[in-house]
């Protein structure tokens, strides 16, 4: 499931008519499923105007429990791709291991990038930066610019 639009729906690939150039989907790994949908929910809703942001969480195992899927990371990576490029934001080693034995593996739709930024912060950010229409170098650099957020 992508948060919060789905290739089928108003606002998926059809949206994009009109001379809009498609937006950068974003896919959010995590080892755990609950976590990956909570950021990616989050994400989708502090983000404002980005209802048409495709977002797509990637977690936890095969079995269901925490882990890392290369499958479901392929399958969300397909589900937000719209040509524009997929910033893939992962949580822990093994899941940014996973990304990168795809993106090896040509495993993932072209244009598909892992982004090394923070998880919750470079999600938000990486969605509202798409949301613009920015490309993928864009979206990723505003994304791994939230490492520099500073909380105090």
């Amino acid at each position: 499931m992508t948060y919060p639009t789905d290739p089928a729906a108003p606002g998926g690939p059809a949206r994009q008519g009109g001379g809009q150039r498609p937006l950068v989907g974003v896919v959010l790994v995590s080892h755990s499923a609950a976590a990956a949908t909570a950021v990616a929910e989050l994400a989708a809703a502090l983000s404002g105007g980005a209802a048409n942001v495709p977002v797509a969480p990637a977690g936890g195992g095969p079995d269901g429990g925490l882990g890392t899927s290369s499958d479901l990371i392929s399958s969300a990576a397909r589900s937000v791709d719209r040509g524009a490029g997929v910033a893939i934001l992962a949580d822990l080693g093994s899941a940014v291991l996973t990304v990168k034995a795809l993106l090896a593996d040509d495993e993932l739709p072209a244009g598909s990038r892992l982004v090394d930024a923070p998880f919750l912060e470079g999600a938000v950010a990486a969605v509202v930066t798409s949301s613009t229409g920015a490309d993928l170098d864009a979206v990723a650099a505003a994304a791994a610019d939230a490492y520099t957020y500073r909380k105090s």
